[in-house]
């Protein structure tokens, strides 16, 4: 059963959305910038081995159960790119602006703006665990040249969601949350977490 878990990332926002999120199965988070943590390095070329590498990064210095995610948007048109390079696609310093910028140049003159948002959810019960919890989502769409919406972040205002007729950055908060990728991420890690902790309740009462 796990109480409390570190979470793998600095982002306030991110916090919020996995506090509310967990809370009500019993699980109090914490981020690991709370507890004097730094980033974990990021090198691998999957979502999924990224996503590990920082569940167990944080769990080994909090000594706690760890969560991570990893997300990108990957556009057909440019096989699969930015990828897992999404948040440093043109470069460091890190920039939205600028990642939006190189995105829209790359695709100058291509008929397919196809394109999807990936995230992955990793969960380790301990440093070491050899059966985590992963867990991933999608949200399809097509990427715009011109920017619309005021909300979101990343790539949002230039990522239009399937059958919504809206950019991220236009969505409302609760339907953001709905069709998104982390949405679909979360609601499946909770599904996996509450059949694992009530076939541990089975078990303890025989």
């Amino acid at each position: 059963m796990i109480e409390r878990l570190v979470l793998a990332s600095g982002n306030a926002g991110k916090l919020r959305e996995f506090r509310r999120l967990l809370t009500p199965l019993g699980i109090d988070v914490v981020a690991q910038d709370e507890l004097g943590i730094a980033e974990a390095d990021e090198p691998h070329v999957t979502f999924v081995e990224n996503a590990l590498a920082k569940a167990r990064h944080a769990s080994r210095h909090a000594g706690l159960p760890a969560l991570a995610d990893d997300s990108g948007v990957c556009v057909a048109a440019l096989g699969g790119a930015p990828g897992v390079q999404s948040a440093r696609y043109a470069g460091d310093p890190r920039s939205d602006a600028r990642n939006n910028a190189k995105l829209v140049a790359a695709l100058a003159g291509q008929t397919n703006r196809r394109a999807h948002y990936t995230c992955v959810l990793v969960l380790v019960r301990h440093a070491d665990d050899p059966e985590p919890f992963i867990a991933q989502g999608y949200c399809h769409g097509r990427i715009v040249d011109v920017p619309r919406g005021s909300g979101g972040f990343g790539y949002d205002p230039h990522f239009e969601v399937d059958g919504t007729g809206m950019t991220g950055a236009e969505l409302p908060l609760e339907r953001k949350n709905a069709v998104s990728h982390r949405g679909h991420a979360m609601r499946e890690l909770i599904a996996q977490l509450r059949m694992t902790q009530d076939g541990a309740r089975a078990w303890q009462h025989g």
